[in-house]
């Protein structure tokens, strides 16, 4: 596995432009092409973290994608999605929607982000207030909602609470009601599933959009972007020594820049060769697990691969 990930270092998907695929947005991770009833997404092999992007991960979008086609097969009879087609390992076609402002965050877990703002006594910001005590990493009498809003790129997304989004009228309630009914779901799906396979899902986020006036599931769900995940069997150990969990996710990123005195604000450190191998290997690692299948890399120039796809489903001349 390290082989063909070591030889891919210089072949990752940075960016595309395509611009007769339509108007187009350049995200994060993706970039998206509007149409008259659908979007093209193209999920690059971009990484970022505290709001920069950094660099770019040998398989990442495929895995992404892949991860994404997985859990949306998986649920899509519980909860409607965007998915219409996926042309190539890293391109999925899907519905327009009009995006819900905000996103919403399942965890059943204090860690993460959730750890560092009780660490600093915020408490309280998203509606209820988390009982003293916590240790970091314990798991909560049962999942809770923490939303956020969904800031444009360069911005960052600021903890809400359900209240103020009714309030503020970003969301109609109904809609919002329903929003955190699916997650709940998902997440639920996504627990079970997990767990079977020896790991912990740990938290996630969720985006919604509005679609021929349905609620849909849109993005991604339940990749190692969106969410945490954990080795099962070894959390409790780690737990009680109160040692970092076995991570098989972008947390691991996370946790190097830390360490690196990174936590968003100035010049972030270029990622090393190693750190993006590790990184790789952690993705795929998940993928073999969650999927119970090998990862099968497409290897080589990913652009030329995605367009000509993309020819082939009649979609660039």
């Amino acid at each position: 596995m390290k082989t063909n990930i070591r030889s891919q270092l210089d072949q990752t998907l940075d960016d595309i432009t395509l611009p007769e695929l339509g108007e187009a947005y350049t995200g994060k991770v993706r970039n998206v092409y509007y149409q008259d009833d659908k979007i093209i997404m193209i999920t690059t092999d971009r990484v970022s973290a505290f709001d920069h992007v950094l660099g770019t991960i040998p398989f990442k979008g495929q895995v992404l994608t892949q991860l994404a086609r997985f859990w949306f097969d998986k649920t899509s009879e519980v909860v409607p999605n965007h998915v219409i087609d996926y042309p190539d390992p890293q391109v999925l076609v899907a519905r327009k929607a009009e995006m819900l402002p905000v996103e919403v965050i399942v965890r059943a877990y204090i860690t993460g982000s959730l750890w560092r703002e009780y660490e600093n006594g915020i408490r309280d910001q998203y509606g209820f207030v988390l009982p003293d005590g916590l240790q970091k990493d314990q798991r909560l009498p049962e999942p809770i909602i923490t939303p956020s809003t969904k800031a444009e790129y360069g911005d960052h997304d600021l903890p809400i609470s359900r209240e103020e989004i009714i309030r503020r009228n970003l969301v109609l309630p109904d809609v919002y009601n329903l929003a955190e009914i699916y997650a709940r779901k998902l997440f639920s799906i996504g627990q079970c599933w997990a767990a079977r396979q020896g790991l912990i899902l740990v938290d996630t986020k969720y985006e919604f959009g509005m679609s021929g006036g349905q609620l849909i599931v849109v993005d991604e769900i339940h990749t190692p972007d969106s969410s945490r995940y954990w080795v099962a069997d070894e959390y409790e150990a780690r737990f009680a020594a109160n040692t970092d969990q076995r991570m098989l996710d972008k947390e691991n990123l996370r946790q190097w820049l830390l360490a690196k005195n990174f936590s968003g604000q100035g010049t972030p450190p270029e990622l090393t060769a190693e750190i993006r191998i590790a990184l790789a290997e952690h993705y795929l690692t998940l993928y073999n697990r969650l999927t119970g299948s090998v990862f099968t890399p497409q290897t080589g120039p990913v652009k030329d691969r995605i367009i000509n796809n993309l020819r082939d489903a009649g979609l660039l001349k």
